[in-house]
């Protein structure tokens, strides 16, 4: 009995160790505590699994999904002087995400962001831009952050004829986000959503583009 108490006891410890500490690798990579020792010793088996380790990559509009995939079908969701729906990503099997990658300790590697939608031939669409993550049937969404556009892009240039020419490279001028470990993963079936308020209407937004960086465990 003396023995069975104890275990439970460290069990225990170690999970309530688990819901109060976020472990980072020294690139400021989230890594998700190894509970298999314990998880091993509630249902039989002695093999420890590796630890899950997110990979860091960037998300675009191509990679949404199927009513989300190209840049006509995003501007086409545009209205003015409203939050509404532009963007989602529906997360795939054996996968959790979260927005943003690496640590604001270590900004030289963490995530930064860049979106612009136009009309080439007249300028800018501006507005607030907000990053969500949801459940699969949308009853729960948390804003995880917003972002005024001016801030996402360079200065409108007539002569662009795709997106990507409006894009930031200079971190010192761009918008960080690092990997958001303070809110829930967003995992299979759940959404990840980008919600835009238009303030500023050109004649008619015919290009768009972004580049929105996240980590995926899987």
């Amino acid at each position: 009995m003396y023995r069975l108490l104890s275990f439970l006891r460290d069990v225990m410890y170690r999970l309530l160790s688990f819901l109060r500490t976020v472990n980072a690798s020294q690139e400021g990579q989230l890594t998700l505590p190894d509970l298999s020792g314990v998880l091993g010793g509630l249902f039989g088996g002695g093999a420890k699994a590796p630890e899950r380790v997110g990979f860091r990559t960037y998300l675009h509009i191509a990679d949404g999904d199927l009513a989300y995939d190209t840049e006509a079908k995003v501007v086409a969701l545009i209205v003015a002087g409203q939050f509404v729906k532009i963007w989602q990503k529906t997360i795939p099997a054996q996968q959790m995400i979260h927005w943003g990658f690496g640590s604001p300790t270590l900004p030289h590697n963490q995530g930064y962001l860049w979106l612009a939608i136009l009309d080439a031939a007249a300028g800018m669409s501006e507005g607030m831009l907000r990053l969500v993550q949801a459940n699969a049937r949308e009853t729960r969404r948390i804003v995880v952050a917003e972002f005024d556009t001016r801030n996402l892009h360079l200065p409108y240039d007539a002569t662009w004829a795709k997106a990507e020419e409006a894009a930031l490279s200079n971190i010192n001028t761009m918008m960080a986000l690092p990997e958001k470990v303070d809110f829930p993963f967003v995992g299979e079936d759940s959404k990840l959503i980008l919600e835009y308020n238009e303030a500023t209407t050109p004649a008619a937004s015919d290009i768009a583009e972004f580049s929105i960086p996240i980590t995926v465990y899987q």
